[in-house]
């Protein structure tokens, strides 16, 4: 069996403009697609339902978010954060820069799906894989 090699990689933290470019860039996949496929209309119900789809920034990770908010009784109106994808910044080649895509699994971890994409086949992987779908 081939043994695997570990090596530790220093990666160039992303730019502010870098960061803000992309967040743009991520924004307008969450405009054209993610909010009219997933919320094309907030539906309250006595369960906790969808009311917004957001991005953010988190070190030199990017979270595609679902804001839920709750129907029940005693928690009417209340809000909560819920990430279902994330783009990990991983390497810089000189060229282009590349990201993991990240599923958020059921038990809380972040697990791969597809390694060193650019941003835009990135956000193709989500549009095409429903496994990076917001939970609806």
């Amino acid at each position: 069996m081939a043994k695997t090699e570990k090596r530790w990689v220093r990666i160039r933290k992303l730019t502010r403009e870098e960061k803000e470019d992309m967040a743009c860039r991520c924004e307008r996949f969450l405009e054209e697609f993610l909010r009219p496929t997933f919320i094309p209309e907030i539906r309250p119900s006595e369960w906790n339902y969808p009311v917004d789809l957001f991005g953010k920034w988190h070190g030199h990770r990017y979270s595609f978010i679902v804001r839920y908010r709750s129907g029940f009784p005693d928690t009417d109106g209340e809000e909560f954060d819920a990430p279902f994808a994330r783009l990990d910044h991983v390497e810089e080649k000189p060229d282009r820069v590349l990201f993991d895509v990240m599923w958020k699994r059921h038990t809380g971890q972040w697990w791969p799906i597809k390694p060193e994409l650019e941003l835009e086949d990135a956000l193709q992987e989500i549009r095409e894989n429903e496994v990076l779908h917001p939970p609806m």
